[in-house]
C-alpha cells in the first residue's frame, strides 16, 4: 500500500497467459522501452512510472504496480475481442482453485496428532542453528489456538518470549543447538544438507519417545528424494515424513517447533551479546558486517570461528572493512 496524501493507492499484480496471436504485437508495442536487464526466462521487461510489465517465454505476462489494472486493460480487451477470452474470469477461477487447494492442504492436518520440526538461524551470520521437533496431541490443539500459536516469523519476538515457556512446558519436544564453532568444523557448506541432518537428528530423538502421532511433518525446503540423500549416512533415519511447503502455517506441531526454536535462538543471541560486551545483530546485512568488523578489531579474526558462520559471504565483506 502506498500513501499519497490522505489517499491509499493499492499495488496490484495481474498475471495471465497471453494468446499467441497477441505476443508479437505486445513485443512491438513495448520494444522502445525494453530494460537492458530482464528476469530469467523472460522476453522483455518494461518499467513505467506506475507499472512493471514482464513477458515470459512461457507466454505469461505480468503487470505489477499501482497502474497494473490500467496497463493490463488494453490487453485483456484485445483478448476479449480477438480470442473471445474473459481474462478477469480466468484469473478469478485460478485464484479460487489455489485457495481451495490451500484450504484442503491445511485441513489435512486438522484433528491429527503430529510431530513436526522447524529450524532457526540458517540465515543469520552470527549465532547458532537451532532445530526443534515437537509433538502436539490433538487433545491439546485448543490450547494452541488460545495462545495464538502460528509461525514464529509472523509473530513478534516479544510474543515468542511470552508464550514459548508455556509451549516448552506443555508439549514434548527435542531441541538441538549447532554452535557456530561446530558448524565451522563440520566442513559441510551446503545449508540444505545441514538442515536435513539436524531435522533428522531431532525427529529420531522425539519419535523414540513413542508418542501416539499420526504424521511426521517437515517444511519442504528440498524435494523429498534430495532430503533423504542428504541424510543417507545417518545411522538412524525417520522416513515416514509428510513434506509440505509453508508447513508452519498448516501444521501446529511445526508452528510450535518454530516458536521454541526462535525462543532458544533469541536466548543464545542474548548470551552471545553479553559475553562479547556488545549487541550482536541478527540476519546477515550491513549492520552485521559493521559489528563483525568491530569484533575482529577488538578480539582478532580467530574469534569469528566461535561466533559466526564463516562460509557466509559476510566474512569476505568484513575483510574489506578492516
Amino acid at each position: 500500500m502506498i500513501l499519497l496524501g490522505d489517499a491509499q493507492v493499492k499495488q496490484s499484480t495481474i498475471v495471465f497467459k497471453l494468446s499467441d496471436n497477441l505476443k508479437n504485437e505486445m513485443i512491438s508495442f513495448y520494444q522502445d522501452r525494453f530494460l537492458e536487464k530482464k528476469p530469467p526466462y523472460s522476453i522483455f521487461q518494461v518499467k513505467d512510472f506506475d507499472c512493471v510489465i514482464t513477458l515470459y517465454e512461457s507466454g505469461k505476462v505480468m503487470f505489477q504496480g499501482i497502474g497494473a489494472d490500467i496497463e493490463a486493460s488494453y490487453w485483456t480487451e484485445q483478448e476479449r475481442i480477438r480470442n473471445k477470452r474473459d481474462i478477469l474470469s480466468e484469473i478469478d477461477k485460478t485464484k479460487e482453485k489455489k485457495e481451495k487447494k490451500d484450504d484442503l492442504t491445511s485441513s489435512f492436518f486438522k484433528g491429527k496428532s503430529t510431530i513436526g520440526s522447524d529450524e532457526v538461524g540458517t540465515g543469520d551470520y552470527f549465532g547458532p542453528i537451532v532445530v526443534t521437533a515437537s509433538f502436539v496431541d490433538k487433545s491439546k490443539i485448543s490450547l494452541l489456538y488460545e495462545l495464538g500459536v502460528r509461525d514464529s516469523k509472523k509473530i513478534t519476538d516479544d510474543k515468542i518470549l511470552s508464550i514459548a515457556p508455556t509451549l516448552i512446558k506443555e508439549f514434548p519436544h527435542t531441541t538441538f543447538i549447532l554452535t557456530p564453532k561446530d558448524y565451522n568444523k563440520n566442513g559441510i557448506t551446503n545449508m540444505n544438507t545441514v538442515k536435513a541432518i539436524l531435522h533428522n537428528k531431532v525427529l529420531v530423538a522425539l519419535t523414540k519417545q513413542n508418542h501416539p502421532y499420526d504424521l511426521v511433518v517437515v517444511d519442504q525446503f528440498v524435494y523429498p528424494a534430495k532430503y533423504y540423500e542428504h541424510i543417507h549416512r545417518a545411522v538412524e533415519k525417520v522416513k515416514n515424513i509428510t513434506f509440505t511447503t509453508h508447513a508452519e502455517d498448516k501444521c501446529l506441531s511445526v508452528a510450535v517447533s518454530s516458536i521454541i526454536s526462535r525462543y532458544v535462538f533469541l536466548k543464545e543471541m542474548d548470551k552471545l551479546s553479553d559475553n562479547l560486551g556488545m549487541k550482536i545483530p541478527k540476519g546477515a546485512g550491513v549492520e552485521v558486517d559493521r559489528v563483525a568488523a568491530l569484533l575482529v578489531k577488538q578480539h582478532g579474526t580467530a574469534k569469528l570461528e566461535d561466533v559466526a558462520k564463516l562460509n557466509f559471504k559476510n566474512t569476505d565483506k568484513i575483510k574489506e572493512l578492516l
